[in-house]
């Protein structure tokens, strides 16, 4: 059958054993301007795929065939032909198998009994991925710059992942710690998508109070509840025809999670107040910075949601995992917070800073330090002092912290047998002889600080001939040591021995809590 016109029509491909529901599917196809083959077997779809004269720009199978599954036909079309979506019909009440192809390849699912309007709406959705921009208009998602900025190879990797990833309308699941970028990588692959041109509503799942979440997911009508003095749209519903982010999936109650699921797989949606359902055309990408599968286990997310926003899974990388990209992200960040007449720039030294610090808080953390740094900056130019780095790792081995030449009775007393911290497991050379010479080479043999170490009962800061067994326990020995060094320096003048360390007295009380750090008897 053939939809007549005087420009060529893009073509579907039809592929169901049912002749009444693959006439159904054929007469709507055509009453929308398309042209449209039918196939009743696996084997007749191959044979009209590999026709030369056939370019088809959807291909609609259903997933039980006469001579095999159509999941079959997924995976074929899906490596054979990459420019061509195909999506699948599932029989009523088969979430699972709609899963199952989404992840195979598919474009997209649609469930018996067929409704026409859905139909449409998937089928338009197919015909622009493909589709030419208007004559004289420039391809907006395809030149425009990555909202993820950077030029590693994890970075690159990703951004052609998502490329391929837009052209489904499978749901995505994005992983990544705090600050990673979830948003921009969803609004990527919004851009990216056939969706391009409709709404992106971004939904923070764990700051809306649980009482107001059906409403403001759902929507209601004019006189629900006390207070609806008129009828209001949810997130689905301004979603409709574009994307849904769900940012912090893993912060709904149970309670949501059940509904969520029932409108995800259905399509469908009711108000609060309302009789009837309304269908939504909706993408959902979630996001969150823990583990689903453990929050599965352990009770608090629902299985069968999980199986659901987890179809194709995106993991971002941390920070510290691309910091080759440090200088782009930072130009990107300063050109954002200076001006046409101030234009910020970072001094000598600055870039090295910041690769030697693990940034928890990855690119959030990254804007923040930048932007309180340029608040202390001097003409638009950020030194060093003014990062403000705290927790910085050190590349180079600790330095002992300078002490007096001898010290007071006194201090010899406060260090007292009991106090002094317990002998760390500090890696040492088998050969004596190289033990003395990196004595000699580092020039700890005889220093002050040294003499003074031992004058106090305290041992010296170890130096790095070997990497730690325990890194925590390490750093905790490491830190120990430094508190008991200016408590004994201070004779035990907790307010003096943090001004020493550039603390506050609360900071220091908290860490000797922790390290078990107690001031002597008197």
């Amino acid at each position: 059958m053939s939809a007549r016109g005087s420009q060529r029509a893009p073509r579907v491909l039809v592929v169901d054993d049912e002749a009444d529901l693959r006439e159904l599917l054929e007469l709507t196809l055509l009453k929308m301007g398309l042209d449209v083959d039918s196939a009743a077997t696996l084997a007749q779809a191959r044979g009209l795929l590999a026709a030369p004269e056939h370019d088809y720009q959807l291909v609609l199978t259903d997933m039980r065939l006469p001579d095999g599954l159509g999941l079959e036909l997924v995976r074929e079309v899906s490596a054979a032909y990459k420019n061509t979506p195909i999506a699948v019909v599932t029989a009523f009440g088969s979430a699972d198998n709609a899963v199952i192809a989404l992840k195979a390849g598919a474009f997209d699912y649609i469930s018996k009994p067929v409704a026409l309007d859905q139909l449409r709406v998937m089928v338009q959705s197919a015909l622009r991925l493909n589709a030419e921009p208007p004559a004289g208009e420039a391809p907006d998602a395809a030149q425009a710059a990555s909202r993820l900025k950077g030029e590693s190879a994890v970075i690159q990797a990703l951004r052609a992942q998502i490329e391929r990833l837009a052209r489904s309308m499978a749901p995505i699941a994005i992983n990544g710690e705090s600050g990673s970028g979830k948003e921009l990588a969803a609004r990527e692959i919004h851009a990216l998508s056939s969706r391009a041109g409709k709404p992106f509503i971004a939904v923070n799942c764990g700051a809306i109070p649980e009482a107001l979440m059906e409403a403001e997911f759902f929507g209601y009508r004019k006189g629900a509840f006390t207070g609806a003095a008129d009828e209001r749209d949810g997130f689905f519903q301004a979603a409709n025809g574009g994307t849904l982010m769900l940012d912090e999936v893993a912060d709904l109650p149970l309670a949501m999670q059940v509904k969520l699921l029932r409108a995800i797989q259905e399509r469908r949606v009711r108000k609060i107040g309302a009789t009837a359902e309304e269908p939504v055309d909706v993408r959902i990408i979630s996001a969150t910075h823990k583990n689903l599968a453990q929050c599965v286990e352990q009770g608090s997310f629902r299985q069968d949601l999980f199986y659901r926003l987890n179809v194709i899974e995106l993991s971002l990388p941390p920070l510290r995992e691309r910091l080759d990209d440090l200088a782009v992200l930072t130009g990107a960040i300063l050109e954002r917070l200076g001006t046409f007449e101030h234009k910020v720039r970072l001094g000598e030294g600055v870039l090295d800073a910041l690769r030697g610090y693990s940034f928890p808080g990855n690119v959030r953390e990254l804007e923040n330090i930048l932007e309180r740094a340029l608040a202390f900056a001097n003409d638009g130019v950020i030194e060093v002092a003014d990062l403000a780095l705290k927790g910085a790792r050190m590349v180079e081995a600790v330095v002992p912290l300078p002490m007096p030449a001898a010290l007071p009775p006194a201090v010899n007393e406060a260090a007292a047998p009991g106090l002094a911290p317990a002998p760390m497991p500090s890696p040492t050379p088998a050969d004596p002889a190289l033990a003395a010479g990196t004595a000699a080479a580092t020039g700890t043999a005889g220093s002050p600080a040294a003499v003074v170490a031992a004058a106090a009962g305290l041992p010296p800061l170890p130096h790095l001939d070997a990497l730690p067994s325990s890194l925590p326990d390490y750093l905790n020995q490491i830190e120990r040591d430094i508190i008991l060094r200016a408590l004994a320096q201070t004779q035990f003048n907790r307010t003096q021995a943090a001004h020493l360390l550039g603390i506050s007295f609360r900071q220091l009380r908290y860490q000797m809590q922790k390290l078990n750090i107690q001031e002597p008897e008197a």
